[in-house]
Formats: structure tokens, C-alpha cells, sequence
């Protein structure tokens, strides 16, 4: 009797990434890597997901999980702040097993293809842009002896040549994406603002035709944006609450609300459901002024969190880094979203070249005026692949990826030093939320009131914000943040 053959196997591994803000809320399901194991699945393989970000797991662990699954091919992806840990997993198993088929996506990759060939021999293949098609075409080819030369949308390096293969068109639909649910390990995934939550996520959308310059998204995806029917969304949504307990879903779109009436037939469908969910999500302020006689069926369905990017608070700056919107906007959106009782948050972004003491502190003010409930102060990072990139080159000051987080300043302004704007991103933090939690600590809405305190206690209880918190002026955590937080416990 024949040997049945082994079925081959595939390993997709999270990077060990950690710079300490994201994960304060919660533990966040690699959404990308249920898909590509899904597609994995069509080429006839075993598929693995490993989320070493998200268990917290050091290379140590990663190195014991590798020999234990003896993967025939090991993937990863990568943002700009991941690459380096991306390719460090990639080389662990490379090391461990010489014969192993590496194989990295993601946005950084898709555009810096040779700097990271140029960096190391531990990658086999880069699977440039939306990944689904080309994966899988590439495993089939693979597995049966073919040339990987003739799959679209590859890079990869032959007899020390790059090869380059030509782009792959990007979906026609993205209704019926083969999704590995079952590949999750669902007890590790919790949003932590929500008690007794599991934290799960979907897709509506893909895209963005905006144009902000610092952004990598409308660059990733060429300005295009593509969505899915509600109607399967809803399904979706309805499968994993039954299936796997999902009772929070972040909405992964970069602009799920570009089609007012797609839209709202999915709150629609969302609210006939009748499931008792959180939705959190983002989009764009033009969007919430235009949907203000609807925001009660945002709510309605669930929606609880809503991101927008304000980014600025000053039109120069808005026009420079052309996010189309009137400075105006923000402030109106923010409060058409407290009407309904949902949570705000959004960002404010420091550091450009012309920044100065005094627009920092314009930015504070006009933050606290727009007093959105959670506010992020972050550093401008200019992504080597932005449209913004070369404009800005002159003033960069640091070349490790890792610290392309948004937290840690790259960009040496012309009138100030890095160290002065590190210290005054800390400060706005320190003195908008010092502010914030005397009103937080009043608030009627007794559901806002709770999901806010408790966003706050973990903010504070992070190692990593104490730490920022003692960099400013005080030297420490203030004691009026510290008094508060007595009262949160």
C-alpha cells in the first residue's frame, strides 16, 4: 500500500512588535492572516496562525513554536515599526529549519521590497499589495515545482537578481474571501474597556480615494476603495457572535462610511439583528456632519467608539498634508457624536518641520476646545514610501523602523530639538487628560462615564505611559492624575 502523503503546512506568524499604546485597550485578531489562511487552505495546505504580538510572546517562545509546527512555509507582514522583528521571525526559522519558504507581506514590504532584500537572505518571497490571490497562486505554484516567475505580484531574488513579477489588479470583489475563523485561538482576544468582552473584527470596505500625504493606506491601495454588500457583512457579523462569542467588533475599515446608503443598510441589517454588540470604528468628519439625521441608528446598531483623524487644528497644516476637510469640521463632528452618547477619540499631530513651542501650544488649546473624550498627541512619522517623505527628508533624524510608531519623534523641526518635542507630546497628554478627568468623573451618561474610567486606569496602569508621563516637567506622575486615579480604582 502507497504512503498517504503528508498534507504541507503553512505557519503565519504576528512579529513580536510592542510600543506599548495600541495594546492598552485590548488584544486586537490579526484579521489579515484569516484571510491569507483561508487562501492558504484553496492551495490545498494546512494553515497555522500564531499571534506571538498578541501573547505576548518573546523570540524565545516563537523559536519553541516553530520547531513544534514544522511548517513547510512560514509568513509574516510588516508595517514600517515591524519590519525589523518580521524578518528577525523569518530568519529564526530559516535557522531552524534551512529548508523552510519564507514568505513576507504587508505595506512596508510592498514598497521597499529591495532595501529589505538588500537587509537579509532570510526571505524568500515579499507578496507585494492585497494579498489573497497572489498567495495562493504562489503556494500552488510552488508545490507543484512551478516557476514563481510567472505569479503576479511577487518579488523575490534569483542567482542574486531581483525579480520583480508585474502587479497584480487588485480584486474585483471582496464579497466571498475564503476567512479561517476557526484558526483563532478566541480567548486570547478581549477589549479590555468592555467588561466580559471578546474582541473580534471584520472588513466592510477596502481602501481610500483621499489623498493625505502621510498616510499609507490610500497609497497601498492606489486610491481605490471597494465594498463589500452589507447584507454578507451582517451574516458575518451574526456568524461569529453565535459561532465564537464575539460581542465587540472593530470595523478594520480606513473608510467604511464612503457610501451613505451602503451604509446605512448595514446599520440597518446590524439593528435588525438585535444582538447585544459594541461596534468600534473610524472614519472621516465630513462623513458624521453628513450623517447627523442618522446618528441615532450608528448607536442603535451598536456603534460605541468612533475614531476621526482631525490630525490638525490649523488649515495650513491641514492643507499641507491635503486631508480635505475645513478646520472648522472637527469641532462639529465631535459634538454631533456626544449627542448621541458615543465615544469619541481622535489625534493631534505634532513635530512638522516649521513646529514651534507656540503651535504646540495653539494645538493643545484647540484640543481642548474640540475636548474629544480620548485625544492622541502623536509624532509625525514619515513612512519611506509617503507622499510627504521627500518634502520632510531633510529633517529626519533617526532610521531605526522601530521607532516609526508615531509615538517616537523622527522629524527634527527647524526651530526645535527632538528631546523638546518628545517632552512637549508628554505634556499635552499630561495637562489634556488632567483636565478630562474632572469631567469624566461627573458625567450623567453613567455607560460613557464607566467605559471613559476605565480607559483611563488602564491608560495610567501602563508601564509604558508612566514612564512617558515622567519625562515632562514634573519629573513624575502629577498627583492630581494620581488623586484621580484613586477614585477610578
Amino acid at each position: 500500500m502507497a504512503k498517504q502523503r503528508k498534507t504541507r503546512k503553512i505557519l503565519f506568524v504576528t512579529p513580536p512588535y510592542h510600543c506599548g499604546v495600541v495594546e492598552v485597550a485590548g488584544r486586537w485578531i490579526p484579521l489579515n492572516f484569516v484571510y491569507l489562511a483561508g487562501a492558504a487552505r484553496l492551495a490545498g495546505l494546512e494553515a497555522e496562525i500564531y499571534d506571538a504580538m498578541t501573547k505576548f510572546h518573546g523570540y524565545p517562545e516563537i523559536e519553541q513554536r516553530l520547531r513544534q509546527a514544522g511548517a513547510d512555509y512560514v509568513a509574516s507582514t510588516a508595517i514600517t515599526s515591524t519590519i525589523n522583528d518580521a524578518i528577525k521571525t523569518l530568519a529564526l526559522a530559516k535557522q531552524l529549519h534551512p529548508a523552510t519558504v519564507t514568505i513576507l507581506g504587508g505595506v512596508h514590504p510592498t514598497f521597499c521590497y529591495e532595501e529589505v532584500f538588500s537587509s537579509t537572505d532570510a526571505v524568500d518571497y515579499i507578496v507585494c499589495g492585497e494579498g489573497e490571490t497572489t498567495l495562493r497562486i504562489l503556494l500552488e505554484t510552488l508545490e507543484a515545482g512551478g516557476d514563481p516567475s510567472a505569479v503576479p505580484g511577487l518579488a523575490f531574488m534569483r542567482n542574486g537578481a531581483l525579480v520583480k513579477t508585474p502587479k497584480r489588479c487588485f480584486l474585483e470583489s471582496i464579497d466571498d474571501l475564503a476567512a479561517a475563523w476557526d484558526l483563532l485561538e478566541w480567548p486570547d482576544y478581549k477589549y479590555f474597556v468592555i467588561s466580559d468582552s471578546r474582541l473580534g473584527a471584520i472588513s466592510t470596505s477596502r481602501g481610500c480615494d483621499h489623498d493625505c500625504i502621510f498616510c499609507s493606506q490610500q497609497k497601498f491601495w492606489e486610491k481605490t476603495w471597494r465594498a463589500r454588500d452589507p447584507q454578507k457583512v451582517a451574516n458575518e457579523v451574526e456568524h461569529l457572535y453565535h459561532t465564537y462569542g464575539v460581542n465587540v467588533f472593530l470595523i478594520t475599515d480606513e473608510y467604511p462610511t464612503s457610501d451613505r446608503m451602503r451604509w446605512e443598510t448595514f446599520l440597518d441589517l446590524i439593528i435588525a439583528l438585535e444582538l447585544p454588540i459594541y461596534l468600534l470604528m473610524e472614519t472621516r468628519t465630513p462623513d458624521i456632519i453628513r450623517d447627523r439625521d442618522i446618528m441615532w441608528k450608528y448607536r442603535k446598531a451598536g456603534v460605541v467608539h468612533i475614531y476621526i483623524g482631525i490630525e490638525a487644528t490649523d488649515q495650513a497644516t491641514l492643507d499641507f498634508i491635503k486631508k480635505e476637510i475645513d478646520v472648522t469640521e472637527g469641532k462639529q463632528a465631535l459634538d454631533i457624536i456626544h449627542e448621541h452618547g458615543i465615544i469619541t477619540e481622535t489625534s493631534f499631530v505634532l513635530g512638522f518641520p516649521d513646529e514651534t513651542r507656540k503651535s504646540i501650544e495653539r494645538t493643545l488649546k484647540m484640543a481642548q476646545y474640540y475636548n474629544p473624550d480620548n485625544a492622541h498627541f502623536l509624532a509625525i512619522t514619515p513612512w519611506p514610501y509617503a507622499d510627504m517623505y521627500e518634502e520632510v527628508k531633510p529633517y529626519i533624524r533617526v532610521h531605526d523602523y522601530a521607532k516609526y510608531n508615531l509615538i517616537d519623534p523622527i522629524i527634527e523641526p527647524k526651530r526645535m530639538s527632538m528631546l523638546q518635542i518628545d517632552v512637549a507630546i508628554v505634556d499635552c497628554y499630561r495637562r489634556f487628560y488632567m483636565r478630562k478627568l474632572t469631567e469624566v468623573v461627573t458625567m450623567k451618561d453613567e455607560f460613557k462615564r464607566g467605559y471613559l474610567m476605565r480607559a483611563m486606569k488602564l491608560i495610567m496602569g501602563s508601564s509604558f505611559i508612566v514612564k512617558k508621563l515622567g519625562m515632562g516637567t514634573l519629573g513624575k506622575v502629577p498627583a492630581k492624575i494620581e488623586e484621580m486615579m484613586k477614585k477610578i480604582a
